[in-house]
């Protein structure tokens, strides 16, 4: 597919991004010039070796790093000039995490644990159930809503997160490797739910180093070198 720079039916736009770590009397260029341009319900796997800057792409996607130079548009807004709070309301309202270790609270129920991104937007008591019940019916857990992480298997705990990644209706799902604490039949479980939100119409972005759980995306980036090595797609838009 040919990508016009700066589309406007794009849902991420990353112009010359760059970020520079100081270690020491090194410097460390860890995104080197990205450019990525990411359309609405786009598939899409970031790849690469360790160093190669996909957490620190991942962190920048994510809102939840700046740029030292380029700039980053989400949706409409350039999130690459805005300041930390401004970036923790774009964090909360446009994108949904899905982290490896799940990121749970202990002591709360799936349905509480689904509902804090709503808590802090500020919606009301009616909202908040309305919408927390249907993310996760979403992900086939309304049976367990008022369970605790502690009575579920690993895999109802990725699909509370996932839940709770949904529940804001963001504009994209970001996964930091969403299988890794997961043996391999539940892996596949998580995907195959992953893959069902995709054909429903969401933006999928999943950061992950292992080729089967790539190739469920529609399109693969390969980092190296703080650099896009290969920007690869099959039944792209």
């Amino acid at each position: 597919m040919d990508r016009q720079p700066n589309s406007p039916r794009a849902i991420i736009n990353i112009s010359d991004l760059c970020r520079r770590y100081q270690m020491g009397d090194t410097t460390i260029n860890a995104l080197s010039g990205i450019n990525l341009e990411i359309l609405p319900n786009e598939y899409v796997a970031i790849m690469g070796p360790s160093g190669s800057g996909k957490t620190t792409l991942m962190n920048m996607i994510g809102c939840l790093d700046s740029p030292d130079s380029g700039s980053y548009e989400l949706n409409g807004t350039i999130v690459s000039a805005l300041g930390d709070r401004q970036l923790a309301r774009i964090r909360n309202k446009e994108i949904g995490f899905v982290f490896q270790t799940f990121n749970l609270l202990a002591r709360a129920t799936a349905l509480h644990n689904v509902e804090l991104p709503l808590i802090y937007a500020g919606l009301n008591h009616k909202e908040r159930a309305d919408k927390t019940l249907h993310a996760l019916d979403q992900v086939g857990l309304l049976d367990r809503a008022n369970h605790k992480p502690g009575e579920m298997s690993g895999g109802q705990r990725q699909r509370v997160a996932i839940a709770r990644a949904l529940v804001t209706e963001p504009s994209i799902i970001l996964a930091d490797e969403p299988t890794g604490n997961l043996d391999s039949k539940t892996g596949n479980e998580i995907m195959t739910l992953f893959d069902d939100l995709h054909r429903n119409g969401q933006t999928i972005i999943l950061v992950t180093h292992e080729a089967n759980i790539a190739a469920h995306s529609n399109r693969q980036i390969h980092l190296l070198d703080g650099g896009i090595e290969t920007d690869t797609g099959k039944a792209l838009h």
